[in-house]
């Protein structure tokens, strides 16, 4: 909230809030060195919150947590640095809500009692709600109420279900829930509720309206902590909570969930086509990329496993990347539409270069961070659905074919009306503090692309731990 002091000077605001994040990136950078994670669980908090009801305020960290408290923690500078000149109207509240975003996306990722999840599972909707519908776009107000509407209504039945735990006097830690899940009925309407839940807010296919909206009328930042952060929190409660709570019932839906993360793959891709906006192109990439790492989830096999998580780290840097610089264009071009654009290569060549490699990324070129998920995800689960692992690499041609049209339609190409002539004259290329974020987002693309171990060893016990509850 410090931000907030210095509302009347922006400059101040951002410095500040900045200077946080930082503090907060560095902090977490340095937990490594210093713990390490030789057992399961790490940097553990716990004491009584709600002693009448046995609720307790417990915080844990292990490997999987920790990539994604560092993976946020990083999008949230960039995310910073990337409005350093959109935003210019109450720079800080806007700068405060990114502080509000990560604190709140944080708490999701260590949370390690069901209640203290919940609550930091639904305040997470709120800074992003007026992320979106005080600095967004044309039709801001609409599809910030979209995306509050889907994340409430699939959010009710998990209170209930928390509510009907806690009613039947369930210990309703992480570790109690794991060790004995939850029986009957009541096991059923769990699963249901939860994975209703956390299906919106991955997005899985057909509640997934709400996330091209959002993604469009968000500005810059907020498209980047959507497709970097808030999916990521649906995809990583489906493997904190959902697949070790109820083991038996998932394991049954698991062809069925597997096949709507193939169905979102096809589908957001063939839309993603079709799209003129080419904000919108990146959003419904970002359905499709999802469909494909839910499809790894539920193949129930240890290596396609690897390859989701993988795909979720590689997601939030190349699809926020490409969201990073579309922003950019329509910040010097005062459009997003395809057909402006073309040819800007010769123009702007080190946006062009950035442009390139993220999107070849993006579309999973070898040595990339993209094919190692991907790689990772066909071989696993090929195992399991070999049909569904060839269908889901016609799904990743698709996509390339998508990536094709989204450079064709700026970089590569003819000019269009905003890229040629004067247009095309009086655009600048990119300045210190864009090829500073874009670099950044590119090492770690490089990174994971060619040396995929280091993830691979933050995840290993966690996982590892995750396969135990699977039946048989």
């Amino acid at each position: 909230m410090a931000g907030l002091f210095f509302r009347r000077n922006p400059a101040q605001a951002r410095f500040i809030c900045l200077l946080t994040a930082l503090i907060e990136l560095v902090l977490v950078l340095g937990v490594i060195p210093l713990y390490g994670w030789s057992g399961p669980m790490q940097l553990t908090e716990r004491f009584a919150w709600i002693p009448s009801l046995h609720v307790q305020y417990s915080l844990g960290m292990d490997g999987l947590s920790y990539l994604l408290v560092l993976l946020t923690a990083l999008l949230v500078v960039l995310g910073m640095l990337t409005s350093w000149k959109e935003i210019q109207e109450d720079t800080a509240a806007f700068y405060t809500l990114l502080l509000a975003s990560m604190s709140t996306a944080v708490g999701v990722f260590l949370a390690r009692d069901l209640l203290l999840f919940y609550f930091f599972w639904e305040a997470q909707l709120i800074p992003m709600f007026f992320i979106i519908g005080r600095y967004g776009h044309e039709k801001r107000r609409y599809a910030a109420l979209k995306f509050f509407v889907f994340s409430m209504v699939g959010g009710l039945p998990m209170l209930l279900a928390v509510i009907w735990l806690m009613i039947n006097g369930q210990d309703i830690s992480l570790a109690a829930l794991s060790a004995v899940p939850v029986q009957g009925a009541l096991q059923v309407y769990c699963a249901v509720a939860f994975m209703l839940a956390f299906a919106v807010k991955t997005p899985l296919l057909p509640v997934h309206t709400w996330l091209p909206d959002a993604h469009t009328q968000a500005p810059t930042a907020g498209s980047l902590l959507l497709a970097g952060v808030l999916l990521k929190t649906g995809a990583y409660a489906i493997l904190r909570w959902a697949l070790p709570l109820f083991p038996d019932i998932l394991a049954a839906a698991a062809p069925w969930l597997a096949g709507l993360g193939l169905a979102g793959l096809f589908y957001a891709s063939w839309t993603a086509l079709a799209q003129r906006d080419a904000k919108r192109l990146v959003a419904y990439s970002s359905v499709a990329h999802m469909g494909l790492i839910i499809f790894a989830m539920f193949a129930h096999n240890r290596l396609g496993l690897s390859g989701a998580v993988v795909q979720m780290v590689s997601h939030a840097l190349t699809t926020g990347a490409l969201f990073v610089m579309v922003g950019m264009l329509a910040e010097r071009f005062h459009s997003r539409e395809l057909a402006d654009f073309g040819g800007l290569w010769s123009t702007m060549p080190l946006f062009g270069g950035f442009f390139m490699f993220f999107a070849v990324a993006s579309a999973g070129l070898p040595g990339l961070s993209n094919f190692v998920g991907e790689l990772f995800i066909m071989i696993g689960s090929f195992k399991v659905y070999p049909v569904g692992a060839s269908l889901a690499f016609c799904g990743i041609v698709v996509g390339l074919a998508y990536v094709l049209r989204l450079l064709q339609g700026t970089v590569l190409g003819a000019p269009g009306r905003l890229s040629g002539g004067d247009a095309a004259a009086a655009a600048t290329d990119l300045d210190g503090r864009e090829i500073l974020i874009l670099s950044v987002l590119a090492l770690a693309v490089l990174l994971v692309g060619l040396h995929p171990s280091l993830l691979l060893k933050l995840v290993q016990q966690p996982l590892d731990a995750l396969a135990a509850h699977w039946p048989g």
